[in-house]
């Protein structure tokens, strides 16, 4: 690492707070080890775990970078003495569990992916946060299949945006709730087959009509709140749910009776706090079966804004006004 600087800008947040908690700092570069590798970084996506992170609600896992910032892409800077797939300067995004706000990231080599000829570095930026996180809770944990009915909430979100893009492509019929008609046109262009105004339909009715009773093999929800009875009711018998947050705070009264009727499996997870091997799975699964459908152009991150690394506090206010349609990516 002797050609590399000492010291790196980093965003840090010395103390919980609003989007103004976002400071810059200087800090020495990230020290490598071991099959890790350091990437010098281009651009960095902007994930609603990062606002939970500087209002205080949201610790890094143990080991990890205090510092925000969930994915990245740049090139490689320096490599540990096991690393063995990459070499200096390759072209790469990568999963990390802390530490994207920076110049440089130190990053797992098994959560590291070759960067797509088809798309920027800005693009792919915005790439592993929802895909690593749609793949693993719609394809490995909800089982989808193809012919299945699938519906995720918020479609315009980054992980809504990915999840209707990968269902779609995998075979499901497609369902999504999003905020206004503007939000659902983007959702039907996207490939959703009913995109459901939330603040002017109800959600249950409308599945319920277009399906003819017979409602949704697999829900992706990160809402909660009364969400969870809701997608009970709309779920097809032997339905599954998996909760991957909630924004809406967590659900108190749920009638369990439906959950036996009806066979449901309500299952959830968290991404961040996994294991590296953990996620060298999916990323190695994203490689064989998602990677081709990113270079045929069938498949692609919806880009809402970019901001760059200074201006990382107005990158929080633009996510948390809900105005964005996909992705928010920090260039550096």
């Amino acid at each position: 690492m002797s050609n590399l600087p000492e010291t790196m800008t980093a965003i840090a947040i010395p103390e919980p707070g609003g989007p103004e908690a976002l400071v810059p700092e200087t800090r020495p570069l990230p020290e490598i080890g071991g099959s890790e590798i350091l990437i010098r970084v281009k651009a960095a996506g902007v994930n609603r775990p990062d606002v939970f992170q500087r209002q205080g609600a949201y610790l890094p896992p143990p080991g990890a970078s205090d510092l925000p910032g969930l994915e990245v892409s740049g090139e490689v800077a320096a490599m540990g003495p096991d690393a063995r797939r990459f070499k200096v300067e390759d072209a790469v995004t990568a999963l990390t569990p802390g530490g994207g706000y920076a110049e440089f990231c130190k990053v797992e080599e098994s959560n590291t992916l070759p960067k797509p000829d088809a798309l920027s570095f800005v693009e792919v930026a915005a790439v592993p946060e929802t895909f690593f996180t749609v793949w693993s809770n719609v394809f490995d944990r909800g089982g989808l299949k193809s012919g299945e009915n699938f519906l995720v909430h918020g479609g315009t979100s980054g992980i809504g945006t990915t999840a209707i893009q990968l269902a779609k492509a995998f075979g499901a019929r497609v369902f999504t709730t999003a905020g206004g008609p503007e939000k659902c046109d983007f959702c039907r262009k996207l490939g959703a087959d009913l995109a459901i105004d939330y603040r002017a339909q109800d959600f249950v009715d409308e599945i319920r009509n277009d399906t003819d009773k017979r409602g949704i093999d697999l829900t992706l929800d990160m809402v909660g709140g009364d969400y969870v009875a809701r997608n009970w009711k709309v779920a097809a018998m032997d339905g599954r749910i998996v909760q991957i947050a909630t924004l809406d705070g967590v659900s108190e009264n749920v009638n369990f009776s439906m959950l036996m009727a009806k066979r449901l499996t309500h299952t959830g997870s968290t991404l961040r706090p996994r294991d590296p091997a953990f996620k060298a799975a999916i990323a190695a699964a994203l490689e064989e079966k998602v990677w081709p459908l990113i270079e045929a152009g069938k498949v692609k991150p919806v880009m809402d804004s970019t901001f760059t690394l200074a201006e990382a506090s107005k990158a929080h206010a633009r996510m948390e006004s809900s105005g964005h349609i996909g992705k928010i990516v920090l260039t550096v």
